[in-house]
C-alpha cells in the first residue's frame, strides 16, 4: 500500500519537474530511441498507459509528427502519488532526404512505439560500371 507523502516533498518533487532543477533530470515525456540497422531506420518511444487510439502519426514532407495522449482520471479519487503526467504529448523530427517515408511502418506493444522507416532506394550505395571507350580499346589491340 502507498504512504501519503510529505506534502513538501511532493512540492519539491514538482519544483524540479517544471523548473529543472535539482540533482536528477526528468525524463523526456516520450522518450526515444533510434538507430540505423542495415537499409533501414528503427524508432522506438516508451509510451505506457496510452491508448493505441489515440496514438496519431503525421508525416509532412520531411517532418514526422507523433501525438498521444494519456487522460487524467476522472470520477471520484484521492491521489496517494500522482507522478506520471496525463494530457497531450507529441514530438517532432525533421528526417533527412535519404529515408522512404512512404513506407514507414509502425507498431504499438507493451506501451513501446516501433517506427521502421526504410533507406530510400536513391540514398543506398550503389556500384558505378566504368566502361571504355573505342579509342582505348584500339591502343590495346596494336
Amino acid at each position: 500500500m502507498l504512504m501519503r507523502t510529505d506534502p513538501f516533498r511532493e512540492f519539491d518533487r514538482l519544483a524540479q519537474q517544471l523548473l529543472g532543477t535539482g540533482t536528477t533530470s526528468r525524463p523526456a515525456v516520450m522518450p526515444m530511441d533510434a538507430w540505423r540497422e542495415g537499409d533501414v531506420f528503427r524508432l522506438e518511444f516508451d509510451l505506457p498507459g496510452i491508448a493505441a487510439d489515440t496514438l496519431d502519426i503525421d508525416v509532412e514532407r520531411n517532418v514526422l509528427t507523433i501525438r498521444a495522449e494519456r487522460p487524467a482520471r476522472n470520477g471520484d479519487w484521492e491521489p496517494l502519488a500522482a507522478e506520471r503526467p496525463t494530457g497531450l504529448f507529441s514530438r517532432q523530427l525533421v528526417l533527412g532526404d535519404n529515408i522512404d517515408l512512404d513506407r514507414l511502418e509502425a507498431h504499438y506493444e507493451d506501451g513501446v512505439l516501433r517506427l521502421t522507416v526504410p533507406v530510400a532506394e536513391r540514398a543506398k550505395p550503389r556500384k558505378i560500371e566504368v566502361t571504355r571507350s573505342n579509342r582505348d580499346e584500339r591502343a590495346l589491340s596494336s
